[in-house]
């Protein structure tokens, strides 16, 4: 059974007979998951914070559905922690603004402020400082309910959609989802709606300090002298923006309804994320347009696009991946049955179909003369194609081409692909995962941003995809812009030989994807920075096995640790190390007993911890997918490099 004996799993090598009959049960258990039409999608799972606002939305409507509600509430009361709150992720910590969300949604469904539930929850709200030490969109979900006044919101002005682009702020400046969260948030703080709450609720309870009395609503610790001089800024504007020409205002207004209405991107919604589609409903309702306006039904569509709605349960989801999880799926079966296999051909069938080349998205502002040929990570979102996603998708349509299968089509997308990716290479020689050169750093310092993520700089793991797929198309080391790419992974490695992980969890995750980059590129097995990492990641390896690692890694906790095992970030540290050339370690093979071990009967893996990453120290996710695809993936490489005379890895993923 799964879970017995795991360190019995020490000194096992899995016969050959076992291996191959677990890569077969979890390629067949994968295949049985992909749709009629040729891709995968699977649940997005984050924390208790949208399944909460999308409570709150329907009651800033009065638009409310009791029954889905209900099964909300269920969702929510399940996931609260044994401290009484809410946390980011599976077994985290206690988080005061999820918390509040929470608690106001259960209230408003109905559960009695009185409840041991509620109450425990509200102990724990006002021991860690109470409603008002929340984050900024806390306070202005709060705000929108007139809980908090808005002064209790940092001022941004809507006059903002028209400054000039050479100014400080300038939201070319900012990151895809600041930007699409914040344009219509922006027309909601100058008009300061009031939401209808139907039922009256109120949440005053979970104030230490009456919140007209609050005077420090923004406040330190500040993270460098940037901090205070924003503090500074943000008391003279609340002064001088009732100031503002309305005529000004009305042009800004406009200008922010006209950014989003092109933006808008059908039933799949404005950004294709929740937040940015939340705040087009809201701003549309507050501007007057009648719920039957074609605006506003496709954006209120879009957000119910992303619900879970099970028998007992639902839940709301921060966005859909499909492009990504139909890349991550096809990849492990190209593994398992070859590139050529009729699932494979299926997915990049469909995923050819969603290349970008007709729209040129916000990108352009910094690379003008990049030609499109991105995918994005949704079903559609062409404004903001991925560049992980570009080169994972890349690689998989290479991968099928040098199979003999997909030529000449194939070749005419990976070729704009590459194109569009070689332009997107920051000045650094770096990828950020949607813009280039987006490394304002003084602009996470403003009191708006103190979830320090309203920028998209350059990181590893995308830089190290983007390596893999050039390196994959034959583009060698010496090339100028695979030299800078690489030069400026070596310069990120982390003392300990490991590479920090933006998009997964987190030193593992970052140090998989180098190490693939590495291998694709030509660096040597026996080079410094290879023998470093291939060290970190034989040292954080579990007696069990397996490895594990701590969300809180993007905090205080140890690098590459946790207090469990998990697949997902077991699978990576195993296809770290093949690609490092270390397939014949026994470390591998007992990483690979381990995942036969957690193996269940259906094929599959059980994987609750998130492994995944929105913003470190903000916001997480649980991939439902990764549990299924990377313990395949590792396994079948495993599989195929024992059966070969060379144990080189030969793909870029």
């Amino acid at each position: 059974m799964p879970g017995e004996s795991l360190t019995a799993t020490n000194d096992i090598n899995l016969p050959d007979a076992a291996l191959a009959d677990a890569v077969s049960r979890a390629g067949a258990a994968l295949q049985r998951r992909q749709k009629p039409d040729g891709h995968w999608v699977f649940e997005l799972e984050a924390d208790a914070t949208i399944p909460a606002e999308f409570v709150l939305l329907q009651h800033f409507l009065d638009r409310t559905d009791a029954e889905l509600e209900r099964k909300i509430g269920t969702y929510l009361r399940s996931i609260q922690g044994a401290h009484g709150g809410w946390p980011l992720f599976h077994d985290g910590a206690f988080d005061i603004s999820a918390s509040v969300k929470a608690y106001f949604a259960l209230k408003v469904i109905g559960d009695d402020p009185d409840a041991p539930h509620m109450r425990r929850a509200r102990e724990a709200i006002l021991a860690a400082g109470g409603a008002e030490r929340t984050n900024v969109f806390t306070r202005a979900q709060l705000a929108l309910y007139g809980e908090v006044p808005w002064r209790g919101v940092p001022v941004m002005p809507v006059e903002i959609m028209i400054l000039p682009k050479w100014f400080p702020f300038h939201l070319d400046k900012v990151s895809y989802w600041s930007r699409t969260v914040i344009v219509p948030l922006l027309v909601l703080m100058a008009l300061k709606p009031r939401a209808r709450n139907p039922r009256g609720v109120r949440v005053q309870e979970l104030f230490r300090t009456p919140p007209e009395q609050v005077r420090d609503w923004i406040r330190g610790p500040y993270r460098s002298g940037w901090g205070r001089f924003f503090k500074h800024l943000d008391s003279v504007l609340r002064v001088a923006e009732p100031l503002f020409p309305a005529a000004i205002r009305r042009r800004a207004v406009a200008k922010a309804v006209d950014f989003i209405t092109v933006r808008l991107n059908g039933e799949d919604g404005l950004g294709g994320i929740y937040p940015a589609m939340a705040n087009a409903v809201m701003m549309f309702d507050t501007l007057g347009y009648a719920p039957d306006h074609p605006d506003a039904v496709i954006a209120w569509a879009s957000v119910n696009k992303l619900l879970v709605v099970e028998d007992g349960r639902a839940y709301c989801q921060p966005c859909l991946s499909p492009v990504w999880d139909t890349a991550l799926a096809g990849h492990a079966l190209a593994e398992t049955d070859g590139a050529a296999a009729p699932a494979v051909d299926a997915a990049n069938g469909w995923l050819r179909g969603k290349q970008i080349l007709d729209v040129v998205g916000d990108w352009k502002a910094a690379r003008p003369h990049a030609p499109p040929g991105g995918w994005a990570f949704q079903y559609e979102n062409p404004h903001y194609p991925d560049v992980d996603d570009t080169a994972v998708v890349g690689m998989l349509l290479h991968r099928q081409m040098e199979a003999g299968q997909g030529e000449p089509d194939h070749a005419g997308a990976i070729a704009r692909a590459r194109d569009w990716i070689v332009g997107m290479q920051s000045r650094d020689g770096g990828w950020g995962a949607f813009d280039a050169d987006n490394d304002k750093h003084y602009l996470n310092h403003i009191p708006f941003a103190d979830h320090g993520a309203l920028l998209d700089p350059p990181t590893a793991d995308v830089t190290a995809r983007c390596v893999s797929f050039l390196a994959q198309l034959g583009h060698a080391a010496e090339e100028p812009v695979m030299a800078r790419a690489l030069a400026w992974l070596r310069r990120e490695q982390e003392q300990d030989g490991s590479w920090f992980g933006r998009w997964g969890t987190n030193y593992i995750y970052g140090t998989w994807s180098v190490l693939c980059a590495f291998n694709a590129a030509g660096v040597a097995s026996d080079d410094p920075s290879v023998r470093k990492a291939v060290a970190f990641l034989l040292d954080t390896q579990r007696e069990d096995g397996g490895w594990g690692e701590d969300n809180e890694s993007y905090a205080k906790a140890p690098r590459g640790r946790y207090h469990r095992s998990n697949p997902s970030q077991t699978a990576w540290a195993l296809l770290g190390l093949m690609a490092a050339g270390e397939a014949d370690n026994p470390a591998v093979a007992r990483g690979v007993a381990w995942l036969a071990a957690q193996q269940k009967a259906d094929g599959e893996w059980d994987e609750e911890p998130y492994t995944a990453v929105g913003f470190p120290r903000v916001f997480y996710l649980r991939y439902h997918g990764y549990r299924l695809f990377f313990p395949l993936l590792a396994m079948a490489r495993y599989r195929n490099l024992k059966r070969s005379n060379d144990r080189r890895v030969a793909w870029g993923f």
